[in-house]
């Protein structure tokens, strides 16, 4: 994995790149606003003037955004404009997501970038989806239904070939277990139980700038994929199953190609193998056996921490920023990283952890990306 870093008036982008020129390459960006004391305009104006200049550098060797997330302070004051300023870019699947950057600014921003990909896999990005019902059940039903015809459409299936999701549930504490309940029995009917296999996800505080949208989702599917070339991170020394506390996910997911492996690793927190809160109370312990948790799920999926290609972190307490930005910038100086203001779906989880690693590797039954 490769690291550097831009610099541009008042944004800094920190930046990660996998993969060799004349094969699939690979870039996480993630910027910063420096100057949070900025109004809202001038910061979105600034961060886009920065991801256009970066987007021309060769470094990128051309590669072009296919998943794109915003963090904002207040999307209810805050989307509108920002959707205005996307129709000035070509299209890109675009997540907005009400969770606050932790360094004091109104907005950061994720970027995917890749060059184009072997024509043997089709890769599906859906970002930002909400529909608006009476309760988080309902909604979370909708969106998953929703989503299943768009994978029937391209002749895929949620089972068969979603890797990952992402479910902004508003109001955690309260909202959280609709969509649970609503996720198990629509992976049920999918043919997903814990005899067979769930998909990695987040499921974290996050908002739409519409007060009535209770659950957002993200998801990411892969079409081309043959069997035993997706596989699941489950670390058993060190975390439960999900299903022992009423859940339906994976740990991780490992995406095996010719030529590398990517492995998604869910929002992952201090829990131990029997799905008990560790360190209840103590920010700096949890991060530390978060951090370890994830450790377990990377060597599982044949990987480890220099193969990170980005790293968000949720905190429930934005008075925790400082102490967990230090030990994150000590542990992981190079890697791109967000630091976003969102609740765990447990009030005694003070922060949760979620990543992206890809690794060199040469898997000879399967085609490169």
């Amino acid at each position: 994995m490769k690291y550097w870093s831009y610099s541009f008036d008042n944004i800094n982008v920190e930046l990660s790149s996998f993969g060799e020129p004349g094969y699939a390459m690979e870039h996480h960006l993630m910027f910063h606003v420096k100057e949070g004391k900025l109004n809202y305009q001038t910061q979105l104006q600034n961060l886009h003037r920065a991801y256009t200049e970066l987007l021309k550098d060769e470094s990128l060797n051309g590669a072009k955004p296919v998943m794109k997330r915003y963090f904002l302070s207040d999307a209810a004051n805050q989307a509108e404009q920002l959707q205005e300023e996307l129709k000035k870019f070509p299209f890109c699947a675009t997540s907005i997501v009400q969770q606050a950057p932790l360094d004091g600014s109104k907005i950061a921003l994720w970027c995917y970038l890749v060059t184009d990909t072997n024509p043997v896999y089709k890769h599906y990005w859906m970002a930002g989806a909400g529909i608006a019902l009476d309760n988080s059940e309902e909604q979370t039903n909708a969106l998953l239904q929703t989503y299943e015809a768009e994978l029937y459409n391209q002749e895929c299936t949620l089972e068969g070939n979603c890797v990952r999701t992402w479910f902004f549930v508003q109001n955690v504490d309260v909202n959280y277990a609709g969509m649970v309940k609503a996720r198990s029995e629509n992976f049920v009917e999918q043919g997903l139980t814990e005899h067979t296999h769930y998909i990695a996800s987040t499921g974290i505080e996050g908002r739409h700038a519409n007060p009535n949208i209770y659950v957002l989702l993200d998801a990411y599917a892969v079409k081309g994929l043959q069997p035993g070339q997706m596989k699941y991170l489950r670390a058993l020394t060190h975390l439960s199953p999900t299903a022992a506390y009423g859940v339906t996910f994976e740990r991780g997911t490992s995406l095996l190609y010719g030529d590398r492996r990517q492995l998604y690793i869910s929002g992952t927190a201090s829990i131990n193998s029997k799905g008990e809160v560790l360190y209840k109370g103590d920010v700096v312990s949890q991060a530390h056996r978060a951090c370890e948790n994830v450790e377990k799920l990377l060597e599982e999926g044949g990987a480890d921490f220099e193969d990170l290609a980005q790293i968000i972190i949720y905190l429930r307490d934005a008075a925790d920023y400082s102490v967990i930005r230090s030990m994150f910038e000590k542990q992981f100086p190079e890697v791109p990283k967000q630091f976003v203001l969102a609740s765990v779906c447990r009030p005694t989880w003070l922060i949760e952890i979620e990543c992206i690693a890809v690794r060199k590797d040469k898997n000879d039954q399967f085609t490169n990306l």
